[in-house]
């Protein structure tokens, strides 16, 4: 196992800075006993951006390990909605990011299903913040793109 995708919601429900620790052990196991080294996010707030900021600590003691970003469409277009302070996380997550594709440059219906599916390629396992009651989400259709390719997911909406 070398590499994990992350897919979840925007709005990330109850206590984030406990969440963020989960998700920090959680990571941390499969850095050191599962040899994950590759991780791959779509820059969208909520869960991706707490992935991201994750991976980014992480990084700080294992070296070894990347941050991929999969966009699915120009900066300019992915942060039109966003706040200024998603804004600065997500360019503060783009200049740290040890790579970064766009599956277009302009956004269409039907780009972040294909960014989606990209993380997807990428993944050995995936971490996720996903409601299984949400059954008309883009991370609805990742969870089934995953359990499709029968990988590892570990839903951290449950914990």
């Amino acid at each position: 196992m070398k590499s994990a995708c992350f897919t979840g919601h925007r709005r990330i429900s109850g206590d984030i800075k406990n969440l963020e620790n989960k998700l920090y052990s959680v990571l941390e196991n499969y850095i050191k006993n599962y040899g994950l080294t590759d991780f791959y996010a779509g820059g969208a707030v909520g869960w991706d951006t707490i992935s991201a900021f994750t991976v980014l600590k992480l990084r700080k003691i294992y070296l070894q390990i990347r941050l991929h970003l999969i966009l699915p469409c120009s900066n300019i277009k992915q942060t039109k909605y966003m706040n200024i302070k998603q804004k600065e996380n997500f360019y503060n997550i783009l200049s740290l990011a040890d790579s970064i594709q766009y599956v277009s440059e302009n956004y269409y219906n039907g780009c972040m299903k294909l960014r989606n599916a990209e993380l997807v390629k990428y993944a050995d396992c995936c971490f996720c913040y996903f409601n299984p009651n949400n059954k008309y989400s883009g991370t609805f259709q990742t969870v089934n793109m995953i359990k499709s390719k029968n990988i590892i997911i570990l839903n951290f909406f449950e914990q």
